[in-house]
């Protein structure tokens, strides 16, 4: 009896899937619905084993459609980066960390964000779009804290204190280094 689910490779990426690869998993245990999520820069769509190709080629652009929206929803542009800072920083700080800008940038693959206190800017890393957030909202308090304490002693720790989300955000970070440090397993795809 061949292993369940049963990857298949599409042989094109469909709408919604931008470069990534889409592969689809068959399985016998599965009746009714239909689901995908992304994984590292491979969609995967887990189908009926009964469905048709025809079914299996709307359901794969329906997923990657939906995948899409929610990952349009969930990414922020400059501005709403800068008025969401604002509101932490009302939350969190009583509004006195007032960045001069907060920007996302493409160029910090080492750090999830940077402050400069000096010039009041606050920039992330452009690999935090689409994380959760409530781990964003960790990234722009610990930024926004730099700008009331530059190190990492023990004033700008207190500060953090007040996010009460902050050892969750900071244990989800940790596992995203950690997973991009594991060996990649072969995925199905002729790797």
């Amino acid at each position: 009896m061949p292993a369940d689910p049963q990857p298949t490779p599409t042989s094109e990426p469909p709408r919604g899937a931008g470069t990534r690869a889409v592969e689809v998993r068959r399985s016998s245990r599965r009746n009714r619905t239909v689901s995908a999520y992304r994984e590292g820069d491979l969609t995967v769509v887990l189908i009926p084993a009964r469905m048709s190709e025809a079914e299996e080629r709307r359901w794969v652009g329906v997923m990657l459609d939906k995948l899409a929206a929610q990952e349009s929803r969930r990414t922020l542009g400059d501005t709403e980066l800068a008025e969401r800072a604002e509101r932490l920083s009302d939350q969190y700080f009583g509004g006195r960390a007032r960045p001069t800008s907060v920007r996302w940038v493409t160029n910090q693959n080492t750090r999830w964000g940077s402050c400069t206190p000096a010039e009041g800017s606050i920039r992330l890393s452009h690999r935090l779009q689409g994380m959760p957030e409530y781990v964003v909202d960790y990234v722009l308090v610990h930024e926004l804290a730099h700008l009331l304490v530059p190190g990492h002693g023990p004033r700008f720790w207190r500060l953090l204190e007040a996010y009460p989300r902050t050892e969750r955000a900071r244990g989800y970070l940790e596992g995203v280094v950690a997973a991009a440090r594991l060996p990649h397993l072969p995925t199905g795809r002729g790797e």
